[in-house]
């Protein structure tokens, strides 16, 4: 995959020093903090509730959120990570917090007041969905519009003087619309909003919504960056300013403070990132190219396929590949879709994605969670593969063996007749 941060000409790389560093090399060497006591050439864990204040606790620092005293607010694990991430979304600052929804809560808890308005987009993560759906309204007041976030003027006619904030996701959750993130960070901007943007499903090196304009960068931890499926962390990414506001009031006084050992493992699994990333998105796009040739398949979604509508939004963006995720539909019945996952022998029933395995997630969603799907996802329900990193060659075959059991061989393409 292609960096967009490239090490000066002529400049020594120095692993203690993000200026000199090319992205790639960044994500192995970025955060790590060597032990002083026993050399050993890896952060080590450290699993302390408090820290040894100085002689006079009075001497300490104002306005520093990052002071390690108490680990509900910084501990030595976090700091590195949050480090680590800050400069490899080209941002000033990070606060992680335990979880991907941690973070976003803690964004919106953050930037909103009672009597705020925010246009979100109406394809989103089910819990920012729901987050927005009923939570924030009920509890803080929160007006909230949802829109189809690649039409722009839907979005602009839908910006009130009371608008605070837009919010989308790059590449959407699980119908994966593309966002055009600098169209929709200058629609903020001239109405005094903010735009946060969820980039869960396009990790760096893959996008960088703030190069694009956006505020405020949102990750789960838990998917791409972890990478193996056993811890589970979020982030926000920004300017110091906002970032450290957000530490201040949601994850100091609400807590939400992820693990040390959450924060080991993570950094632990960003290690490889650009490498895993590179797997997953070539995996992606052979499996998405199978199933749109597939006379069994009803459709496909994938911003990787020439005639995907939201292809060129996405490589004007992305840099280096789609994404892992690809969403489809099968026709039949609720049961038939229910035997077509349950026969898959590689692939697991599961939730969550960026996981080193594949993993297939069905659902058939009710009509106001279902309302910004595409209208074959409407009518079949949606099959979300969040492809991991076997050979494509297996994953395909588990899927046609799969389809085979439930619809049957394969019709043969136009292009099958025509050479017969």
């Amino acid at each position: 995959m292609s960096t967009e941060h490239p090490s000066p000409a002529g400049t020594r790389p120095d692993r203690r020093d993000h200026a000199t560093l090319t992205d790639d090399t960044w994500a192995v060497h970025g955060g790590n903090r060597a032990d002083e006591t026993t050399g050993a050439i890896r952060t080590p864990i450290v699993m302390a509730n408090s820290y040894r204040l100085p002689a006079d606790p009075a001497a300490l620092p104002e306005g520093d959120p990052d002071l390690l005293i108490y680990t509900r607010e910084s501990g030595a694990n976090q700091l590195g990570l949050q480090d680590k991430l800050a400069r490899a979304e080209h941002g000033e600052a990070a606060a992680v917090f335990a979880t991907g929804m941690a973070a976003l809560h803690g964004a919106f808890f953050t930037i909103l007041s009672p009597g705020d308005h925010v246009v979100v987009s109406d394809v989103v993560y089910m819990g920012t969905f729901d987050l927005f759906g009923s939570l924030l309204p009920q509890k803080m007041g929160i007006e909230v519009d949802l829109v189809d976030i690649t039409d722009l003027d839907a979005v602009r006619a839908a910006v009130r003087p009371s608008t605070r904030l837009i919010h989308t996701e790059v590449i959407c959750n699980p119908d994966p619309k593309v966002a055009d993130i600098a169209a929709l960070a200058r629609i903020a901007h001239e109405h005094d909003a903010l735009l946060t943007v969820d980039s869960t499903f396009t990790p760096p090196p893959l996008m960088r919504p703030l190069d694009h304009g956006a505020d405020l960068v949102v990750h789960s931890l838990t998917k791409y960056i972890n990478g193996h499926g056993d811890a589970m962390g979020g982030a926000v990414i920004g300017g110091r300013e906002l970032v450290d506001a957000i530490k201040f009031r949601a994850l100091h006084h609400v807590g939400g403070a992820i693990a040390p050992f959450n924060a080991w493992l993570i950094m632990r699994g960003s290690l490889t990132l650009p490498l895993r990333l590179q797997r997953h998105c070539e995996n992606a796009q052979a499996v998405a190219e199978f199933l749109a040739a597939d006379s069994r398949v009803a459709h496909v979604a994938y911003p990787g396929l020439m005639d995907d509508p939201h292809h060129a939004a996405a490589s004007g963006q992305l840099s280096g590949g789609y994404g892992g995720v690809v969403s489809f539909a099968l026709e039949g019945s609720h049961a038939d879709r229910v035997r077509f996952v349950n026969d898959l022998r590689l692939i697991t029933s599961a939730v969550s994605l960026g996981h080193d395995e594949t993993l297939i997630a069905y659902e058939a969603y009710p009509p106001a969670r279902a309302a910004g799907l595409s209208c074959p996802f409407r009518e079949n329900g949606l099959i979300r593969l969040a492809i991991g990193l076997e050979s494509a060659q297996d994953l395909i075959a588990d899927l046609d063996a799969a389809l085979i059991a439930v619809y049957g061989p394969a019709s043969p393409s136009i292009a099958d007749r025509s050479s017969a």
